[in-house]
């Protein structure tokens, strides 16, 4: 957003009232060459420094042009008070024993354990015990690590024990790792800050649903919220990669709209998938014989161009497939005209007592027809 000017910065204006001043006090006329000029014009320099100051001043006064610290103290205003910290991706740690026992066997709250190349450590988040005749125990495990670059771990790839404990003999991930987020930039803390003045409602607005469900991480692209029935209450919602968010997040956000100071007694609260429309991307397009760019340029802006659509069209919850804006972003990467068999535009459910949609590409065929004259 750009900054309001509170005081003007022209210095031409600037100039023209100094000199008015000082001819009007001074009885005499300048002239460009004048020393009295050359003396004007860095008075004016300094106000003009003075005043960029003062907007800037002003403009971090304003929460939606404000950043950084400026932004985090502003904060105290709204309901939020304070930026979120980054949170550490989660998953479903199993341990299993060298033999099965007659007694119970501790595992320890802060047992650590390390992905197979050992860039990062997790931590088991509560002592267990393995009970007399079983074989194994699970427990949830956060990465020490806060931020996304804990996510993405599949099952069996968390496998290293760092902490030996009794009659160990191996360990692995039941579940992806996923959940972690860094903190919010300042433009999405502002649009948190924003949504966080719908959560003063205690009577269950979808506004305060929403709010609570998308702080359960920073990688929440959109949520949705339904209620089919009274007192019936399903989120949906989806991250920022275009994907339904694993069981870790789902956990997350239903602790968040579960808890006691959130939820009205009456509503009872369920976290669900989007329903996935898969759509097909087939598209021929053509350069121009006489454009200044080179056909190896054009291809690349074109590819780039597609790979944004598809990313803009999976990033909301009931955003309608629509080809008439696959065929302007390709038509602004510089081609001489672009055409799009599929995907056919195909209107998506967003809100209502139904299952929201989102959409997702299943195939895709870009092909370059070459040159055409104009």
């Amino acid at each position: 957003m750009s900054n309001y000017e509170f005081v003007s910065t022209n210095v031409n204006e600037i100039l023209e009232e100094l000199t008015s001043s000082y001819e009007k006090y001074s009885g005499q006329q300048l002239l460009p060459a004048s020393p009295e000029t050359l003396v004007l014009r860095w008075v004016a320099d300094v106000i003009i420094q003075q005043r960029v100051i003062t907007n800037y001043t002003g403009n971090q006064n304003i929460p939606s042009r404000a950043g950084g610290k400026n932004l985090d103290a502003l904060a105290e205003l709204f309901y939020l008070k304070k930026r979120p910290d980054p949170k550490p991706s989660v998953c479903t740690m199993r341990f299993y024993l060298s033999a099965i026992r007659g007694t119970s066997i501790l595992i320890p709250a802060g047992t650590r354990v390390s992905d197979n190349a050992g860039a990062l450590v997790w931590a088991t988040e509560k002592d267990i015990y393995v009970l007399p005749g079983e074989e194994y125990g699970e427990v949830g495990a956060s990465c020490q690590t806060s931020g996304i670059i804990g996510n993405g771990y599949l099952p069996g790839q968390i496998t290293t024990l760092i902490d030996i404990f009794s009659y160990y003999e191996r360990c692995e991930n039941l579940t992806i790792s996923d959940g972690g987020a860094d903190s919010p930039s300042d433009a999405e803390f502002y649009e948190q800050l924003r949504a966080s003045m719908n959560a003063y409602s205690d009577a269950g607005s979808v506004g305060g649903y929403v709010y609570f469900a998308t702080s359960a991480s920073s990688e929440i692209a959109d949520v949705r919220v339904t209620s089919p029935q009274p007192g019936h209450i399903n989120i949906y919602a989806l991250m920022k990669d275009g994907t339904l968010p694993s069981a870790e997040v789902k956990l997350a956000i239903y602790e968040a709209c579960s808890a006691k100071t959130v939820r009205p007694i009456g509503d009872y609260v369920t976290v669900a998938d989007a329903e996935m429309v898969e759509y097909d991307i087939y598209m021929t397009y053509y350069l121009n014989r006489f454009s200044t760019e080179s056909a190896a340029v054009i291809e690349s802006a074109v590819n780039r161009a597609v790979g944004e659509y598809i990313a803009w069209q999976s990033a909301g919850i009931g955003r309608d497939v629509n080809p008439s804006e696959l065929h302007k972003r390709v038509m602004n990467a510089g081609v001489k005209r672009v055409d799009i068999e599929f995907p056919l535009f195909t209107p998506l459910i967003g809100d209502g007592e139904t299952v929201p949609q989102v959409a997702k590409l299943r195939e895709l065929t870009v092909i370059n027809g070459g040159y055409e004259d104009e």
